[in-house]
């Protein structure tokens, strides 16, 4: 009998995904492309684009790709990519996030998406989900090419994170996380960063260890997601607060809230998209109960479709191009 299992490449390549490269910083990232299924989106021009990135630490192997199959049956092209240190992008520092340089790592994404067979350079559609769902709105923020935003479980104020993480955590865990943090900046350069689990259990050394997120992220995890990052991370996050930018996104904003987010506050994700004339979606649930496998994934990816296509159809995208 002749074996039809499809390796991973010959499966990927049958869901039209292709591998791209692209320079970020005078690094290589890697990024997948999602190709459409049809043209119903399609205008002059070509077909809109996604640049659709993780939150902290993520890949694109860890939980995107259902998100950019949904949106590519949809019609539009996705460009799922890793930042620069993760997964398989490139960049000899591994593991450390850096707001800046993720955000360099968004536009440079963009630019690639841009310059894809087939799509419209004018209608890109930025797509983030919690870290990078402050970081959309950052990239947005004054230009003319974005058609539309998806903010998915938004990180948008660092220091109401902070205080969301004191009802969470014990005042001695997050002293114990702060004291890594420095340690790891004022060790960096010398001995090397000091790494953390992303992670870990309640009550053990990690990024993120509430009851339930070590299962709910390790239930995701693709091949190249490693369970470690830079204890930094903790002091690049505090003052990190792109809600100041949601009011310069001029296109069509989709703000989706969990209720009952224990990591990126409902309350600072609302006033984002106060800020950003938003449409706002809720979801009673904690920030991973919109991912593949949890209750919220379907109805999530439902109302992104639902307002893709409302406001990048091609008479919306004419009406709108006439307004201006």
């Amino acid at each position: 009998m002749t074996d039809t299992t499809l390796s991973p490449e010959a499966a990927a390549r049958a869901a039209g995904h292709r591998e791209v490269r692209f320079r970020s910083g005078g690094d290589e990232c890697v990024a997948t492309h999602v190709v459409a299924a049809h043209d119903d989106l399609a205008g002059p021009a070509g077909r809109p684009v996604v640049v659709m990135a993780h939150g902290l630490a993520g890949t694109v192997d860890s939980g995107l790709l259902p998100f950019a199959d949904g949106l590519a049956a949809a019609g539009l092209d996705v460009l799922a990519f890793d930042y620069r240190g993760f997964g398989l992008s490139g960049g000899s520092t591994r593991q450390r996030v850096s707001v800046t340089g993720q955000l360099e790592d968004f536009a440079a994404a963009c630019r690639a998406a841009a310059a894809l067979p087939g799509v419209d350079p004018a209608r890109l559609v930025l797509w983030g989900v919690s870290l990078a769902g402050g970081h959309v709105l950052s990239v947005a923020a004054g230009r003319d090419d974005v058609a539309a935003v998806v903010s998915l479980t938004p990180l948008v104020d660092g220091a109401a994170a902070g205080r969301l993480a004191l009802r969470h955590h014990s005042p001695l865990t997050l002293a114990r996380s702060t004291v890594d943090g420095v340690r790891s900046r004022a060790l960096g350069s010398r001995r090397g960063p000091v790494m953390v689990p992303v992670v870990a259990d309640p009550g053990q050394q990690g990024a993120l260890t509430l009851p339930g997120c070590k299962d709910d992220y390790l239930a995701l995890a693709g091949p190249s997601w490693r369970n470690e990052v830079d204890a930094a991370v903790a002091l690049e996050l505090g003052s990190h607060r792109p809600v100041k930018q949601a009011k310069q996104v001029g296109c069509p904003l989709l703000v989706q809230i969990a209720d009952f987010d224990r990591l990126a506050p409902p309350h600072a994700a609302a006033k984002a998209a106060v800020k950003g004339r938003a449409e706002v979606r809720h979801y009673p649930g904690d920030h991973f109960d919109v991912w593949p496998g949890k209750d919220f994934f379907a109805p999530a990816l439902a109302h992104q479709v639902h307002f893709l296509t409302r406001h990048l159809a091609p008479e919306a995208s004419t009406e709108r191009a006439d307004d201006r």
